[in-house]
C-alpha cells in the first residue's frame, strides 16, 4: 500500500498493528477458561480484562512506533510494515496524544478491575503501563538491550493469564501459572520473528535486541525453543496436575508450529517473514483457543 493512498483512519489502524491484537486476547481466553473450570467465571471482569489487554497492546505499539522514530530505528530499508511516524502518516505530536488517550482508556478499565481485584491489580496495571512505555522509550529502553522477550513473556503471558483468572476468582493456582507459561512462550515467539526480520536494520541503528545479540542461528533456536516450551505444557497439565486429557487439544496445531519453525530457518525476505509473524500470532491464538476449549470441555466430561 503506497503511503500517499493511506487515509488518516487507515494510518491509525496501521499504528495499532492489528495483526498483533489477537495475541493480546489469547491469555484472556485461557485465564477465563481456567476460571470457568474452577467455578469462578465472571463475565464483566473477563470482558474488562480483554479490553485492558487490547489497550495495553495498542499502547505498546503506539509507543514503539513513536520512540523508534526518534531513536532512528525505523529506517527506509527495514523489511517490516509501514511505521506511521517515520512514514509521515501521523505527526509525532498527534501520536503522542494518541498514546495519552489509550493510557486514559486503560486507566478507566483498570479502575474497574482494581475495584474487583484490589491492590494487586493496581500494582500490575501501573507496572504494565510503565513497561509498555519503557519498551523502546525513556532513559533505559529495555527493548534496545535484549530484554524485550522477558517483558513480553511476563506481561503479555504470565501476568495476563494470571491476572485474568485472579479478577474472576480472587485466587491463583498452580495450573493457572503453568498454563500461563505456554501462552507467554507463544506470544514471545511473535516478538522473536519481528526482531529476526529487523535484525540488520536494528543492528545498524544501535538497537541491541536479543536477535542482534544471538545472531540468525541463535534466534532460530530461540524461536523453536519457545514452541517446545509451549507444547510441553499441555502434557504437564494432564499428567502432573490431573486435568482432563482434553487439554492436549493444542497439539493439533503442532504441524503449523513445525512449518513456522522451518519457514523461519529458511526465510530471508521481508514478505515471507511478515507472513511468518502473522502465522505465529495465529498459531498462538489457535493454541490458546484449543487449550481453553479442552479446559472447559474437561469440566463437563470429567
Amino acid at each position: 500500500m503506497a503511503t500517499q493512498t493511506i487515509s488518516p483512519r487507515q494510518a491509525w489502524i496501521l499504528a495499532a498493528r492489528p495483526k498483533t491484537l489477537p495475541a493480546a486476547l489469547s491469555p484472556v481466553v485461557v485465564g477465563t477458561a481456567l476460571a470457568f473450570a474452577d467455578g469462578g467465571f465472571a463475565l464483566l471482569p473477563a470482558l474488562a480484562a480483554a479490553a485492558g489487554a487490547l489497550l495495553l497492546q495498542i499502547l505498546s505499539n503506539f509507543a514503539n512506533d513513536y520512540s523508534d522514530f526518534f531513536r532512528g530505528a525505523d529506517t527506509p530499508d527495514r523489511l517490516g510494515p509501514v511505521r506511521v511516524t517515520s512514514a509521515g502518516l501521523i505527526a509525532p505530536d498527534a501520536l503522542r496524544r494518541g498514546i495519552v488517550a489509550v493510557i486514559a482508556l486503560a486507566v478507566l478499565v483498570g479502575l474497574y478491575l482494581v475495584w474487583v481485584g484490589g491492590w494487586p491489580i493496581l500494582l500490575i496495571g501501573v507496572a504494565a503501563i510503565l513497561a509498555a512505555l519503557a519498551y523502546t522509550g525513556g532513559p533505559f529502553p529495555f527493548g534496545y538491550y535484549g530484554l524485550g522477550e522477558l517483558f513480553v513473556f511476563l506481561f503479555f503471558g504470565v501476568v495476563a493469564v494470571c491476572g485474568t483468572y485472579y479478577v474472576q476468582t480472587l485466587a491463583l493456582t498452580p495450573p493457572v501459572a503453568t498454563a500461563s507459561v505456554a501462552v507467554g512462550a507463544l506470544i514471545t515467539a511473535i516478538l522473536v520473528v519481528n526482531n529476526y526480520r529487523d535484525l540488520e536494520t536494528d543492528r545498524r541503528a544501535g538497537k541491541r535486541t536479543l536477535a542482534v545479540r544471538l545472531g540468525r542461528r541463535g534466534t532460530q533456536i530461540e524461536y523453536a525453543a519457545l514452541f517446545v516450551v509451549a507444547y510441553v505444557v499441555p502434557p504437564v497439565l494432564w499428567l502432573a496436575m490431573q486435568m482432563s486429557p482434553l487439554v492436549l487439544a493444542p497439539w493439533l496445531t503442532l504441524p503449523l508450529a513445525v512449518r513456522l519453525v522451518r519457514t523461519l530457518a529458511a526465510a530471508t525476505d521481508g514478505p515471507t517473514l511478515n507472513k511468518t509473524l502473522a502465522g505465529t500470532a495465529q498459531a498462538g491464538l489457535f493454541f490458546s483457543l484449543l487449550l481453553a476449549a479442552g479446559i472447559v470441555l474437561g469440566t463437563f466430561l470429567g
